[in-house]
């Protein structure tokens, strides 16, 4: 995700053999920046001097770090001192394909807390690298909820921490009296994906909002694809639970009592819910029953034709004023042809992204 600190090229100009070294202590993520090369281009040769990397990456970097080795050194011999910020609100524990049993922490807290505003800025320095399109929170607005994933380990015979991955959920207000969480970033560092913690600290936040009776239901913040299966996932391993969700009612359709349900046990919204029926019919269809199969087709192209309808009500409005020109100008109109090419292209991506989320609830 270097394209939105050095641009879409993602090149750095100017340097040969060039290594750029960004690292950070385990728990307290104390930075160490340095950068080393063979070479650098000539200015009177090229015209231009190479770039500067420092001047380029710093106002990505938390204000402190390093670039002295054995400051760095001695940054990390501090460590075994750090302890977790806010309140511990669950525990995992993780069997790694290797056969390795980790234990993983989650904290809840505010930015109020002690410390945390420093170090929330160097923890929210990896987004830039692993979140595509991301932007920094305001974190003066009061409306941020922070939630830390830690993994815990023993070194020396001692209890230690490292630094796994962070999530921030902001407070909407719902009127008259509720609010309506939306989670913005959910980041699990590398070292430790692929273990399942992204559905588990999602799943720790859900727990949470169930206890609050001011919780009118959950919004995710722009999911990318990948946020958007492991939000699938756990919204279909848990709505697979309700009454209004097993395999008879879901042949029947999508009804008011799945709404109902999915909001006041789960905290769903409609069109989550809405979701997560598609997938869940998807499991309780007999796919090569051709009846079975056409009618659960036809059901989520009626969904996806929605905006096309809404669109020839305005068309229709619209006519009695524009030519045909000027309608296909403002509106976009497509022909019947494109239409139907379009629905069957956005239901066989909605298949494949359902069939991935149905691989994984196999599993379970």
């Amino acid at each position: 995700m270097t394209h939105q600190i050095f641009g879409d090229s993602e090149t750095i100009f100017g340097y040969r053999n060039l290594n750029v070294c960004l690292y950070y202590t385990a728990s307290k993520l104390v930075p160490y920046f340095n950068v080393t090369f063979s070479e650098t281009c000539s200015v009177d040769q090229h015209g231009v001097p190479p770039d500067n990397i420092e001047k380029t990456l710093s106002p990505e970097l938390p204000p402190g770090y390093l670039t002295n080795l054995d400051s760095f050194r001695c940054a990390i011999s501090k460590e075994k001192n750090f302890k977790p910020y806010g309140q511990m609100i669950d525990a995992y524990t993780v069997i790694t394909k290797k056969g390795e049993e980790k234990q993983f922490e989650v904290y809840y807290l505010k930015i109020e807390e002690a410390g945390f505003r420093e170090y929330h800025s160097r923890l929210q320095s990896f987004i830039k690298f692993y979140i595509d399109a991301a932007s920094y929170i305001d974190v003066d607005d009061e409306q941020w909820d922070y939630f830390l994933l830690f993994e815990r380990y023993k070194d020396g015979g001692e209890v230690q921490f490292a630094a796994a991955g962070y999530m921030t959920v902001y407070n909407f207000y719902a009127y008259p009296s509720r609010i309506r969480p939306r989670i913005s970033q959910v980041l699990v560092l590398p070292p430790f994906q692929k273990m399942g913690l992204g559905s588990k600290m999602i799943q720790t936040f859900y727990n949470m909002c169930y206890c609050r009776p001011e919780v009118l239901d959950i919004t995710v913040e722009d999911p990318s694809e990948n946020f958007q299966r492991v939000r699938d996932y756990v919204d279909a391993k848990n709505c697979q639970n309700l009454d209004s969700f097993k395999p008879d009612q879901l042949l029947r359709g999508f009804s008011h009592e799945m709404i109902h349900e999915a909001q006041s046990k789960l905290k769903l919204s409609k069109l989550q819910a809405r979701r997560v029926y598609e997938i869940l019919r998807l499991k309780a269809t007999d796919q090569s029953n051709k009846d079975m199969y056409r009618a659960y087709r036809l059901d989520v192209k009626r969904r996806l034709n929605i905006p096309f309808l809404r669109n020839r009500r305005t068309y229709q409005k619209l006519e009695k004023t524009l030519n045909a020109e000027e309608l296909s100008q403002t509106l976009g109109v497509m022909k019947n042809e494109q239409k139907f090419q379009y629905l069957e292209n956005a239901f066989q991506e909605e298949l494949a992204a359902y069939k991935h989320v149905l691989e994984r609830l196999a599993t379970l």
